[in-house]
């Protein structure tokens, strides 16, 4: 069968990339523990973020924003609020950042990063929801049904403020589907997965709001929790919308499994591959016209292409999948 690719035109920036990747490793916090507001701070900060806590000293309860490295996977209900069904956080970290829906949660970009751009995050159910939307429990029903056949979901929906202002656009992403007439395509999400968020542009704040097929008498019967880690941004006026100059350089395709094709019509540049954190795993020269990378040995996730030139340096995200 021939394949046909889109050919995807993409304007590289020449600038100063001012990143910030939020790990939630610095609180430092044993395995199998976590912060959850009980001291009152009223949230957590991390990297250029803040994630709000509410914390009810009269019910020792909490909403809002946790910090865990808890790796319970096992046990389902109430008592296990606070861990991700990995087991820990991505790319076997032992924090993350896991949140308790009440309404919508809020991510608070601070500083430099205000009024820039997210790059992404990766995101995972917790135990808690995973259990409750597989094996059902008490309160909510097991997805699909006696026959599998049921239409359920379980959606996340990502919106922005920006100067006060809350975005009409959204990104909406399934943390479960089983809305597919063919049942082999039903999923719970049960690893760490990549969220792009540069398609909201600038942002002074993130919302996320739940909803799911899964109703009763007083709201959502499932379980209002997930959890992220990693969250990437980019300060205010370092953002790729910022250009100062452009290169003519074609990527495809993105996302990409295999091989990522730069097709490059410039003298000949250095290029290397980087992972969110900047740690190269490859390097290769560019000659003018296409050029081969290969990519297939790299682990799934979200990766920059950086061109260097004697101008400065150009930079690209892509996905491998």
């Amino acid at each position: 069968m021939k394949q046909t690719f889109t050919l995807i035109a993409l304007a590289f920036t020449l600038s100063a990339f001012a990143q910030t990747t939020s790990t939630f490793e610095d609180f430092n916090l044993p395995i199998d523990s976590f912060l959850n507001g009980s001291d009152g701070s009223g949230g957590f900060t991390n990297g250029n973020l803040f994630l709000p806590n509410n914390y009810n000293t009269e019910w020792n309860s909490w909403d809002g924003w946790a910090i865990s490295t808890d790796i319970d996977t096992q046990t389902p209900g109430f008592m296990n609020q606070y861990s991700a069904i990995s087991g820990g956080g991505f790319d076997n970290s032992s924090a993350y950042a896991t949140t308790f829906v009440l309404g919508q949660s809020t991510l608070q970009l601070q500083g430099a990063a205000k009024g820039g751009t997210v790059e992404g995050f990766y995101i995972n159910n917790g135990t808690y929801p995973y259990l409750s939307m597989k094996d059902g429990d008490s309160f909510a029903k097991k997805f699909g049904g006696p026959t599998g056949d049921d239409p359920d979901y379980f959606l996340l929906t990502i919106k922005k403020s920006l100067d006060g202002q809350v975005s009409t656009d959204s990104i909406n992403f399934f943390l479960a589907d089983y809305r597919d007439s063919d049942n082999s395509k039903d999923y719970i999400i049960n690893e760490w997965t990549y969220i792009d968020l540069t398609s909201l542009g600038q942002v002074d704040e993130l919302i996320f709001s739940l909803s799911s097929s899964d109703v009763g008498q007083f709201g959502m019967n499932t379980p209002a929790y997930f959890c992220i880690d990693n969250l990437t941004t980019m300060d205010n006026g370092s953002s790729s919308t910022n250009l100062i100059n452009k290169l003519d350089v074609a990527v495809y395709p993105n996302p990409t499994t295999d091989l990522l094709i730069v097709d490059w019509q410039e003298e000949m540049a250095n290029a290397q591959i980087t992972n969110l954190f900047g740690q190269v795993f490859k390097t290769q020269f560019l000659q003018k016209g296409k050029n081969n990378l290969t990519v297939s040995d790299l682990p799934k996730g979200a990766y920059f292409l950086q061109v260097k030139t004697e101008e400065g340096i150009a930079t690209q995200k892509f996905i491998k999948q």
